[in-house]
């Protein structure tokens, strides 16, 4: 007997049911986040789907793709964290909103390094350069705003800002040098731009911004922000200011502009990226100064308590005066970069970070990252940073690793010839 007209057969019904089931329309994820993982495909499939990510923790593997620490932690780390675990009071581990005392810590330090008068009532605690970068945007922030940043980038910029609702606006810097053009810059600039990041030292290239360069940007900003209701917002990410090499020095660009919000996080000077800590800090020249500090707690609440826990925001007058070995990082620098220099590649000698950019001798860069692989070394895609034919070496590898890395490094060069 034919169905009921309307009334699909029990097989087809299973076959509709199973269709919609693995059918990725089917899913509660917004199309907003769905349309971000699509545009971050490359760097969630190397997170999630590589050698490495099979690999990772591997004692056998010589592992150059994160920022991640391949030796114990520092002492004075671990001694701070034990330290103000320690109740001392039933409201220890109460909601924490603020600890004052980090936030002095801060501010002394802040104004030591940029001579500008901050309070600590400028300083506010974050979970990271992340958690900061996020909040300030929230604060900052309306549906189709624009927030120009700069490529190559790190990973996480475009995505941030889209998916507040804003327009990401990007701008490319130029091989080899990598510079702030302030040119570039005031032609991507719009009547809606509200924002731009800034990242120095950049990650991935290594690069620090120097005074013509940062004057110039401020001349642009300036010039742009004069007769709007609200100033363009200078957002620096300086999450790698004190990973400085050959003896540089680092000047914020808050000493050049006033409207400016500093990201920091203490995850780099001490590399313990998964210690969530660091803060943003407002310029006081900055206008409506008092507005956006209160915004931006706010913005941290509502955000999903973008607010690091009360432990580590006591811990931040200790860890402030704390550092990695910088030095064993520059003359981990200068050993790879001149062994793989002899060896046939092109290197990008960093100035700071914890990075170095070497170009793949042959075309197709993820080929060769997965030729490493196959000497047990593991490096970031350039595609995963906006640099195709590019791959990425983290300094923070250990000494041992480099060595066991080298001649695999000279198989896989001699492979592409």
């Amino acid at each position: 007997m034919a169905p009921v007209t309307g009334v699909a057969p029990r097989e087809t019904v299973e076959e509709t049911v199973r269709d919609r089931v693995i059918s990725p329309q089917m899913t509660p994820v917004s199309q907003r986040i769905a349309t971000l993982q699509q545009q971050l495909h490359p760097l969630l499939d190397f997170l999630n789907n590589s050698e490495h990510a099979r690999r990772i923790g591997d004692p056998r593997i010589a592992d150059f793709v994160f920022g991640n620490p391949h030796e114990m932690p520092l002492d004075g780390l671990v001694a701070a964290i034990r330290h103000h675990a320690i109740p001392q009071n039933k409201d220890w581990f109460a909601y924490t909103l603020h600890h004052q005392g980090g936030a002095e810590a801060v501010a002394a330090s802040l104004r030591a390094r940029t001579k500008l008068p901050f309070d600590p009532s400028d300083v506010r605690f974050a979970p990271g350069t992340f958690g900061g970068l996020s909040a300030s945007m929230r604060t900052l922030v309306d549906d189709g705003d624009e927030v120009i940043f700069l490529s190559p980038p790190w990973f996480f910029y475009e995505s941030m800002i889209a998916v507040l609702g804003a327009k990401p606006v990007r701008v490319t810097l130029s091989a080899p040098r990598y510079s702030l053009d302030a040119a570039d810059i005031r032609a991507a600039i719009t009547p809606r731009t509200r924002a731009i990041i800034v990242n120095s030292p950049h990650n991935p290239t290594g690069r620090i911004y120097d005074r013509t360069e940062l004057d110039g940007l401020a001349a642009v900003l300036t010039e742009a922000s004069a007769g709007r209701e609200r100033p363009i917002v200078l957002l620096s990410d300086e999450s790698y200011n004190r990973i400085l090499f050959d003896g540089r020095t680092f000047l914020s660009p808050a000493e050049v502009y006033p409207h400016t919000l500093i990201l920091y996080t203490y995850g780099k000077q001490l590399l313990a990226p998964g210690e969530r800590i660091g803060y943003i800090a407002v310029s006081p020249s900055l206008e409506g100064r008092e507005a956006v500090r209160d915004a931006i707690a706010f913005a941290q609440i509502i955000g999903g308590w973008q607010i690091p826990n009360a432990t580590l925001q006591r811990a931040v007058a200790d860890l402030e005066t704390l550092s990695i070995d910088i030095g064993a990082l520059e003359r981990r620098r200068d050993r790879l970069a001149a062994a793989l220099t002899d060896m046939g590649y092109e290197v990008t000698i960093p100035e700071a970070t914890f990075y170095m950019m070497v170009r793949s001798p042959i075309a197709d860069a993820r080929a060769f990252v997965d030729r490493l692989a196959t000497y047990d070394i593991f490096v970031g895609p350039g595609e995963i940073f906006e640099m195709p034919g590019y791959f990425r070496l983290s300094l923070t590898a250990n000494d041992d690793m480099v060595t066991r890395a080298l001649p695999g490094f000279a198989a896989a060069r001699k492979d592409a010839d």
